[in-house]
């Protein structure tokens, strides 16, 4: 998965988007996907994920 800052994503009309916390040895990982495409997902440690009102 490309980490590049400046690419564009194009989202479909149809795209179906769930958001996540995942549990593991390196901690929490926040996963936000796409889940009607194959490889649509971006993760973030959980701590540098920003909260619904920073997104507003």
């Amino acid at each position: 998965m490309s980490q590049e800052t400046d690419a564009v994503a194009a989202v479909a009309e149809d795209a179906e988007v769930m958001a996540s916390v995942e549990t593991g040895p390196a901690g929490e990982t926040f996963i936000l996907a796409d889940i009607t495409r194959d490889d649509a997902y971006v993760t973030a440690p959980l701590q540098d994920a920003a909260s619904l009102p920073e997104w507003r």
